[in-house]
């Protein structure tokens, strides 16, 4: 269930700095449910980071996924994954396959690097805060 999303709030989210795209990322997930990838004909978008790990870059909305998908990545669609999903499958097979979580990223920007389960944890204790509200 993808929130709506104001020019005011996505243009204030893109000059957030790393560490706060994660923040917003997670409380954004976690209200809505869902995270996005972006997935082509032949499937999923990877990343290599700097340290050469493969990644999985995924977005709080659709819009900022889009962002990412220019110029040679221009045939990328933004692709929903319920949090659910992501939790109960996804963070296990990306571990088990060695796969890293590019959280949030932006191009030209410093990106956070996460490993699923960190990921999964920080989702997690959020959706217990929220819980608890």
């Amino acid at each position: 269930m993808s929130y709506e999303l104001t020019d005011l709030e996505r243009n204030a989210a893109l000059r957030l700095n790393a560490d706060y795209r994660y923040d917003h990322f997670i409380s954004k997930v976690a209200r809505s449910g869902e995270l996005w990838a972006l997935k082509d004909d032949n499937g999923l978008l990877f990343l290599n980071s700097d340290n050469d790990e493969t990644c999985l870059p995924v977005w709080p909305h659709a819009d900022y996924a889009k962002l990412w998908a220019v110029g040679d990545l221009a045939r990328y669609q933004p692709q929903a994954i319920t949090l659910k999903i992501w939790l109960e499958r996804w963070t296990d097979g990306l571990t088990q396959d060695g796969i890293a979580v590019t959280v949030f990223p932006l191009q030209d920007e410093e990106n956070l690097v996460e490993e699923p389960t960190e990921l999964a944890d920080s989702l997690n204790k959020k959706l217990e805060q929220y819980a608890q509200e």
